[in-house]
């Protein structure tokens, strides 16, 4: 999933780094420790549609909302199908005005700026989709990011809240998930940021522990709903989607609450590294699944939940490692400094200074 989404040049990569950009605004490692706490859900996700690519073109279920298998990964599905997708979509909204306000104060055409960064991304995204995996979300996002951020950058803040509450509510009204829900998430994101939410998204304790309620009381009712309403039943599609979002939301609110306890150091050291290189760690994952599954042999339709979280696992615990000690030396990731240079039309530095 698409990661450098926040203002150039960030120089921190954990505790005991510094915490701003190089534009002078503070960084958020909340936003990193989300983004890094999703890529590991949407990897779970994707394991067994990945895999199936050796066998068939299907696509990505946890992506598109068909629903959980009925074998035994259904149980998984319950709290990783379309869990995790609705966060990376805020977080790319987020990231978004992020960078757009960074950009306003360092470039005279920022939205020209935006414009490549988003090119560059749809043409990672159909190499992506086209050589590897046909399930793939960052044409997507850069499509949407095209049509609908982009263009929203030149509306009040308050039109682009009242969009985003639209555009999330009506395809569930009309029982529809997935990627109709994408443009309304980036919105919800971009509204979050332009109202300086994500500014202050780590000095609350109330705010986040409410929504967490909030969003527990309706994620029971809408994951009973789900699963007592048959797959292909008129309503199904409603309950799956509106489950996710509200189930996703209690991650977040719940992530943010855990972020102020002494676990925050904890978590920092588990998930920034990967968040800070997402989109290096997605697209190698890819690799990594089809490998797997290229040497294991046979169907993955036989694979247990058990069978999934070890091949996660196997990927993500090696890819936390290389994340942490590049970014040692480095100020980001391979692919993120390639996005970097393409957004910014100049070679940025790699390599840290002492």
């Amino acid at each position: 999933m698409p990661h450098e989404t926040l203002p150039p040049a960030p120089e921190a990569t954990g505790p005991g780094h510094p915490t701003t950009t190089s534009s002078g605004r503070p960084r958020v490692a909340a936003l990193d420790v989300l983004r890094g706490f999703a890529l590991c859900g949407i990897l779970l996700a994707n394991v067994k549609p990945i895999a199936h690519m050796l066998h068939t073109t299907q696509v990505n279920q946890a992506v598109v909302g068909v629903g959980p298998e009925n074998d035994g990964l259904a149980w998984l599905g319950l709290f990783v199908d379309q869990r995790f997708f609705p966060i990376f979509s805020l977080l790319f909204g987020v990231g978004f005005s992020l960078l757009l306000a960074s950009a306003t104060e360092r470039a005279p055409r920022p939205r020209v700026l935006l414009l490549r960064r988003l090119l560059a991304l749809l043409a990672v995204g159909l190499v992506h989709m086209f050589v590897l995996w046909r399930g793939d979300i960052l044409t997507i996002y850069a499509v949407v990011g095209l049509v609908v951020l982009l263009p929203s950058t030149w509306l009040p803040r308050r039109a682009v809240a009242g969009l985003a509450a639209v555009l999330v509510a009506l395809p569930l009204i009309l029982g529809s998930n997935g990627l109709p829900l994408v443009p309304g998430l980036f919105l919800l994101g971009s509204a979050l940021t332009r109202y300086g939410v994500i500014e202050r998204m780590e000095r609350s304790v109330r705010v986040p522990a409410t929504l967490a309620l909030l969003f527990a009381a309706g994620a029971v009712p809408a994951t009973w709903l789900q699963v007592s309403t048959p797959v292909g039943a008129p309503y199904f599609n409603t309950w799956f989607g509106l489950a996710g979002v509200l189930i996703a939301g209690f991650y977040v609110c719940g992530l943010l609450l855990l972020l102020r306890t002494p676990l925050r150091t904890a978590l920092r050291n588990i998930f920034e590294p990967l968040g800070r290189m997402a989109l290096t760690n997605y697209l190698s994952a890819t690799l990594l699944v089809l490998l797997t599954a290229r040497l294991a042999g046979g169907s993955p339709d036989g694979w247990t939940s058990a069978t999934v979280l070890l091949i996660a696992g196997a990927i993500l615990v090696p890819q936390w490692l290389l994340s942490t000690l590049w970014l040692r030396r480095h100020r980001q990731g391979p692919l993120e400094w390639l996005w970097r240079w393409a957004t910014w039309a100049r070679r940025p530095p790699l390599r840290r200074t002492p």
